[in-house]
């Protein structure tokens, strides 16, 4: 409730995506961070600061992002029953 007794809505900003999405949605991004974050230690380890860091870095990271979403995608059944031989988990 707001303050003058009138129940606010929140507005998404955009349309979610049904649930059924999700198993492609979250190896998207997390390969995107991972990626990103990885390309840019790596070129600040390898180049340092130089004039042009930022587009060098972004073509770098799209670059590493474009070979690390399959990979994600590819490896994850793997990923999934490594951890179910070393995780308890709950049936489906």
């Amino acid at each position: 409730m707001g303050t003058n007794g009138i129940q606010q809505t929140k507005k998404n900003f955009f349309t979610k995506l049904p649930a059924k999405y999700a198993a492609w949605i979250m190896p998207l991004l997390l390969s995107g961070l991972m990626s990103a974050t990885l390309s840019l230690v790596n070129l600040l380890m390898n180049v340092g600061l130089i004039d042009g860091f930022a587009t060098k870095w972004l073509s770098t990271w799209l670059f590493s992002w474009l070979i690390a979403y399959p990979v994600v995608l590819m490896f994850l059944p793997v990923v999934r029953r490594l951890t179910s031989f070393i995780v308890e988990m709950p049936p489906h």
